[in-house]
């Protein structure tokens, strides 16, 4: 049953709703969000947003998790300097938002903390609040990573692009 509800979402949801809910004026905020935190710790976050998974993928068993990782990996999350990128993930058609953050920051920072921002940021879409839980789960782990991961003073190169990626 479960994965015919999944098949259902992703056939008729969320690939019509995504430049309701992030219009381009939501993708620039989400940036300069993003780019502000970065300054303020060596941390890289990279924001992607998928409509939807094929019904081939839905039919193979890919959740929200694997996909993430998949992601993880194709967005070369992974390929910083000081291995502290952190990938937020939404699937718009399941309603599910995955963080997976990279090795240097995965032995400092516990995953129920990422699980509380995600938590917060379901809340808010489930309200409709499309900006604010998303600035608001920017903020939270740009929190964290300054908490764990301060600036060091010395310059550094953006690693990854700061505005969203839409998959």
């Amino acid at each position: 049953m479960k994965r015919t509800r999944r098949l259902l979402a992703n056939l008729f949801g969320g690939w019509f709703q995504l430049s309701r809910r992030f219009p381009a004026a939501l993708l620039d905020d989400i940036a300069a969000a993003v780019a502000a935190g970065e300054r303020i710790h060596r941390g890289e976050i990279c924001f992607a947003i998928e409509s939807r998974l094929s019904p081939l993928e839905v039919l193979d068993g890919l959740d929200a998790t694997a996909r993430a990782q998949q992601v993880f990996g194709q967005l070369r999350v992974w390929d910083t300097e000081c291995n502290s990128g952190v990938l937020f993930y939404v699937l718009m058609a399941e309603r599910r938002i995955e963080i997976v953050a990279d090795r240097g920051i995965a032995a400092k920072v516990a995953a129920g903390e990422w699980d509380a921002i995600c938590a917060h940021m379901r809340q808010c879409y489930a309200r409709g609040e499309w900006r604010a839980g998303s600035l608001a789960g920017v903020a939270a782990a740009n929190e964290l990573l300054r908490r764990h991961f301060p600036d060091g003073g010395s310059p550094r190169h953006d690693e990854l692009r700061d505005r969203p990626i839409l998959l």
